[in-house]
């Protein structure tokens, strides 16, 4: 069984950094794709970002395309979400999820996510 861990968030000013880490167990990461979404109060789970089994494709949602970057390390089961020139509209708790392929574009695509982190959270303040 899957398991998946976040780490790395924490509090940070507006064009700040943080990169978030998404480590596996349980079974190797290198045959799941993983996605970056995030969740605020009330509000629903959203894409931020998406990542290939083998690292090939990527996609980002389009609000932080040129500011965050996706990466994976199948060597290390980890997957990366370098956060740069952070925004306060960027804070929200930060989930990664597996699944057979980057599920994307539509609509509650994170029903389509297998397995779940716990989540870490993000807040960008000054």
């Amino acid at each position: 069984q899957l398991q998946l861990v976040e780490s790395g968030g924490g509090s940070v000013q507006p064009g700040g950094s943080l990169r978030l880490s998404c480590t596996a167990s349980g079974s190797r990461l290198g045959t799941y794709a993983i996605g970056w979404f995030r969740q605020g109060p009330g509000k629903e789970r959203a894409e931020v970002s998406c990542i290939s089994p083998q690292g090939g494709t990527v996609y980002y949602t389009d609000s932080v395309k040129g500011r965050f970057t996706i990466s994976r390390d199948n060597a290390k089961d980890t997957v990366y979400l370098q956060m740069n020139r952070l925004k306060s509209e960027d804070t929200d708790v930060y989930y990664c999820a597996a699944a057979s392929v980057c599920f994307w574009g539509y609509t509650g695509s994170y029903s389509s996510y297998n397995y779940w982190g716990q989540g870490t959270r993000v807040t960008v303040a000054s």
